[in-house]
């Protein structure tokens, strides 16, 4: 008797929990993290399962708006051809909001050969983490994600709650951390936590941010990085869908209000060797608190020296730049501290098992996979040269920004092109091609007249 394909087992086990699927979605991110993919029905399951399918290998490559570029291959230059794809172990799982039994499922495109294609978020972030692997390290990481949540039936972009009692006008003031405002979404986050649960999402604290209606979620550590980032664009689906269904928008976008707090994608990584022992803790100098080892300072300062060339990373869109500016709690320079929210790598209160960093400067419009591998590169790079971070910014410090982060567009995507070191993590092609991606869709956006022309100029010249 044939031996069941391991991903046949898996599904036909999902689904006895959870109900016959009537589809199965199947799901890969693409260059901006936005989930692309297919419908199958369930004669096709086993199929997709045992053998995998094609998919169009250039859906990794679009712009935000869905568009291929001129140039990039696997895309209109060259007929947009097909590549063997195959789901992810462990990926299966249901979708709980839809209207009918629906299933879903990650997978990966591959080449012909069955290597891994370039343009993969999770190959470009797998390639990344080797170098660390061979050193025998294995980074511990988690995500936590902000974002806004709008009124659905408005006609106009505003927030959906908190509202002022007896009225439909906003609360003013930031209310951070107020429990009231988690009681007014309770629905929303009952959904989110019971649909996290059932799709293997590890979600755990939610608390009200630092603007009305904005919202964060943090996901557990786990010791798979590329895991993680699943997690990461998992958990921004399920918050969609349940926003949806409570007349709200989820709203990922870095700077949707321009006097408002952003949203950012913070990563928090700690590292542990092959016997399972904190790498920045331990070692000759075995240092958790400041100074901290000569580890820890030199994975932050590969960070940091990294940080304005990989800057086009974590503020990958037009909108990302909005959030970049001084005194509104992002950080714009590549610095680093104890305990203070404003620099861009900040070391968390933690012991000698749990010492980490946390990388602020990404927004939660970012790619998980692609700001987690610029945070590899960083880590890895500055453990390889021993690069020093500098001084450290101390707790409760003001800071004076010199910004030395790019905070427009085209800034970083010049320095991200012209980076040596990246393309030596991420892949040469990958960056040279991601580069003239953003680059096609900040001239194609620079060249939209905007009723803020009008505004500013029509009169008055």
């Amino acid at each position: 008797m044939a031996k069941q394909h391991p991903l046949v087992t898996e599904i036909k086990a999902v689904q006895k929990k959870h109900g016959k699927f009537e589809s199965l979605e199947l799901l890969i991110p693409d260059l901006n993290g936005i989930l692309k993919g297919k419908r199958v029905r369930p004669n096709e399951f086993e199929k997709s399962c045992n053998g995998g399918f094609i998919f169009c290998a250039g859906a990794t490559l679009l712009t935000t708006l869905g568009e291929t570029v001129s140039g990039i291959p696997y895309g209109e230059d060259d007929g947009d051809p097909d590549l063997p794809a195959k789901l992810i172990p462990g990926s299966i799982a249901p979708v709980p909001w839809a209207r009918k039994p629906l299933g879903q499922a990650l997978f990966r495109v591959l080449t012909e050969d069955g290597s891994n294609f370039f343009a993969d978020p999770r190959a470009v972030l797998e390639n990344t983490l080797r170098p660390l692997k061979k050193m025998g390290l294995t980074p511990v990481v988690a995500t936590e994600l902000e974002f806004y949540l709008l009124d659905g039936k408005s006609k106009n972009v505003q927030i959906g709650a908190p509202l002022i009692p007896g009225s439909e006008r906003i609360q003013p003031g930031t209310q951070v951390y107020h429990p009231d405002d988690l009681f007014e979404v309770e629905g929303f986050l009952d959904d989110v936590y019971d649909w996290c649960e059932a799709q293997n999402v590890p979600a755990e604290a939610a608390i009200s941010e630092y603007s009305p209606g904005q919202f964060e979620i943090n996901l557990h550590h786990v010791d798979d990085a590329v895991l993680a980032c699943d997690h990461a664009v998992l958990l921004k689906r399920i918050i969609k869908a349940a926003a949806r269904k409570h007349g709200l928008i989820a709203c990922f976008m870095a700077k949707p209000f321009e006097e408002d707090a952003g949203c950012g994608l913070h990563i928090h990584m700690s590292i542990v060797d092959k016997n399972g022992k904190n790498y920045f803790s331990a070692g000759k100098d075995n240092l958790a608190t400041p100074p901290f080892s000569a580890r820890l300072r030199h994975a932050v300062g590969g960070l940091l020296k990294l940080m304005p060339e990989a800057t086009l990373i974590g503020a990958p869109n037009a909108n990302s730049y909005r959030r970049l500016r001084p005194d509104m709690f992002a950080p714009v320079e590549p610095n680093w501290g104890v305990n203070h929210r404003v620099v861009s790598v900040r070391i968390p209160e933690s012991d000698a098992n749990n010492l980490r960093f946390e990388h602020r400067t990404s927004g939660a419009d970012a790619n998980p996979y692609l700001v987690m591998a610029g945070v590899a590169a960083g880590v890895h790079h500055g453990l390889k040269n021993k690069i020093d971070p500098g001084v450290m910014v101390e707790q409760g410090a003001h800071i004076v920004p010199k910004l030395k982060i790019p905070n427009r567009w085209e800034a970083a995507i010049d320095k991200f092109s012209r980076s040596k070191v990246l393309p030596e993590y991420l892949g040469k092609d990958y960056c040279k091609y991601y580069a003239m991606n953003r680059r096609a869709e900040a001239e194609k956006f620079h060249n939209v007249v905007s009723q803020l022309d009008f505004d500013w100029y029509l009169r008055s010249v």
